[in-house]
C-alpha cells in the first residue's frame, strides 16, 4: 500500500492522520503535523508497575507532565479524542524486555495483554506549533528529521524502581529571540514548558552535540545563536531501561500519539 508523504500529512487534521497512521501508511515521525493538537509520548507497562511509574511522572512532571492513563487492560484512551486506540495509532512503536530494546513495530495488538497500563505524557512538539506561527524557524521541521534527543547528568525524583536521568530535546535558535521562547514555551506546562537549560551541552552531561542519543544529529549553531534545552518525555524510556522492566512499550522517539484536544484548551495563561 503507498505511503503518505510527510508533507501530505501535513495537510490532515488530528483524525485523518490517525487513520493513516491506523492502516500503516504513514509511518514517519509527526513533528508539524496537525496544528493546535496535543501530541503525546506513550508508555505501556504492566500494572504492577504503574502505581510507581504515576508517582515518577508527578514527581518529575517537567519532563513527564501525564496527561491521561488508561483503565488497567484497556488500550482505549478516553480523554484524549474519539476513539484513540494505543494498539494501533501510533506511527512506531519501541517493544523492551529487561530494559532491551527488542524491536519496533507499527502495532502492538499481539503484545496488548490485560495486565497492562497506558500512560500518555506531553510532548514538546506540541509547542512546536506555537514558536512557528511566530516566526520562529525548526531546524528538524524544515529539514523533515526527528527533533535530537540526549540523555543528561540532570538526576530526576527517585520512585520505586523507576530512577535514571532526565533526557532533553534540543532546538537551536537566535541568542536574541531567548524571551519570547520561554514566555511561549512556559505557557504549555502539560509539554515540559519553558527550557530546562540554554547555553553549553557539556554543563548537563552532553559530550557531542553532533551524537544524539536518539533522533537526527543537528547542525552546530552560528555565533548569535544557542541550544535550547527542553526536559523530554523521552525520560520515562530511560527510567524503564535502567529500571529493566520483564516487559514494557513505549513509542519510537519523534512518533508520538496525536490526539483531538487542542493545545489552547490547555495552556497556563
Amino acid at each position: 500500500m503507498e505511503q503518505l508523504s510527510f508533507n501530505n500529512a501535513k495537510k490532515l487534521n488530528s483524525h485523518e492522520i490517525r487513520n493513516y497512521i491506523r492502516k500503516e501508511t504513514y509511518t514517519s515521525h509527526t513533528a508539524g503535523l496537525a496544528t493546535d493538537k496535543l501530541q503525546t509520548n506513550i508508555v505501556i507497562i504492566p500494572k504492577e508497575f504503574s502505581e510507581d511509574f504515576s508517582k515518577f511522572c508527578h514527581s518529575n512532571s517537567k519532563a513527564c507532565p501525564l496527561v491521561d492513563t488508561t483503565d488497567i487492560g484497556d488500550p482505549i484512551f478516553k480523554n484524549l479524542g474519539k476513539n484513540i486506540d494505543i494498539r494501533y495509532d501510533v506511527p512506531s512503536y519501541n517493544i523492551y524486555e529487561n530494559g532491551l530494546l527488542i524491536k519496533s513495530v507499527q502495532n502492538i495488538e499481539k503484545y496488548w495483554n490485560k495486565n497492562l497500563v497506558g500512560f500518555a505524557i506531553g510532548c514538546s512538539f506540541t509547542f512546536e506549533h506555537e514558536l512557528l506561527k511566530n516566526n520562529l524557524s525548526i531546524d528538524h521541521i524544515n529539514n523533515n528529521k526527528i527533533v535530537p534527543m540526549y540523555k543528561t547528568n540532570i538526576y530526576n525524583h527517585v520512585c520505586g524502581v523507576f530512577a535514571s536521568n532526565m533526557v532533553v530535546s534540543m532546538r537551536i535558535f537566535k541568542k536574541s529571540d531567548k524571551k519570547k521562547i520561554v514566555d511561549i514555551s512556559k505557557k504549555f506546562l502539560f509539554a515540559h514548558g519553558e527550557p530546562i537549560y540554554i547555553g553549553n551541552p557539556n554543563k548537563i552531561g552532553i559530550k557531542n552535540i553532533l551524537k544524539p542519543d536518539w533522533g537526527d544529529a543537528p547542525r552546530l549553531k552560528n555565533e548569535n545563536e544557542n541550544y535550547y534545552f527542553w526536559a523530554c518525555g523521552v525520560t520515562p524510556q530511560n527510567a524503564m531501561m535502567h529500571a529493566k522492566l520483564p516487559f514494557c512499550i513505549s513509542h519510537t522517539p519523534g512518533h508520538m500519539l496525536i490526539t483531538d484536544r487542542f493545545e489552547k484548551d490547555l495552556v497556563t495563561l
